[in-house]
């Protein structure tokens, strides 16, 4: 009979007692930079608390093991939010973990347009939320003749300090 996530997970809270949380955050850092050739320094810092550190990859395995998800698209998912968010280091990192589980060029090529086309309309959403909520606000603009589109005055003469 096939184990459960459950079972799983508590079979790992098991080892991580019986090996203790120092023990465990190191063998843990070498896992990460054998399978990826480097560990990212969110993780070595976290390691200098492995109770930060096994909780946080404790957290992060276990949504990406019970994901109904395909690896490779939590990883090009991982790489998109890593792209929008302008995180170089989150991009590389999540960008050799989609190719490891079987990402291709043109597949990434494409996760990194969408994210930057999101990002771009996030940007262009937010700023013009702003610009509307302020201009509809703001009193210096009245007097220096630019009004808003929903406003039914018309812009009056500037005039010119003596």
């Amino acid at each position: 009979m096939e184990k459960t996530t459950k079972e799983e997970f508590e079979e790992r809270l098991a080892k991580i007692v019986a090996r203790g949380a120092d023990v465990t955050a190191e063998e843990w850092l070498r896992e990460i930079e054998v399978e990826y050739g480097r560990v990212p320094l969110i993780f070595k810092r976290m390691g200098e608390r492995p109770e930060v550190l096994i909780s946080h990859l404790l957290y992060k395995g276990t949504v990406a093991q019970t994901s109904p998800l395909d690896p490779k698209y939590v990883e090009l998912i991982s790489l998109a939010v890593g792209a929008a968010l302008k995180c170089p280091h989150c991009t590389g990192y999540h960008m050799q973990a989609a190719l490891k589980m079987g990402a291709t060029r043109e597949e990434i090529l494409e996760v990194i347009l969408l994210s930057g086309m999101i990002s771009n309309s996030s940007v262009l959403a937010n700023s013009y939320r702003i610009f509307d909520e302020k201009m509809e606000q703001c009193i210096p603009c009245v007097s220096k003749s630019v009004i808003s589109p929903k406003s039914k005055q018309k812009p009056g003469p500037i005039k010119k300090k003596q």
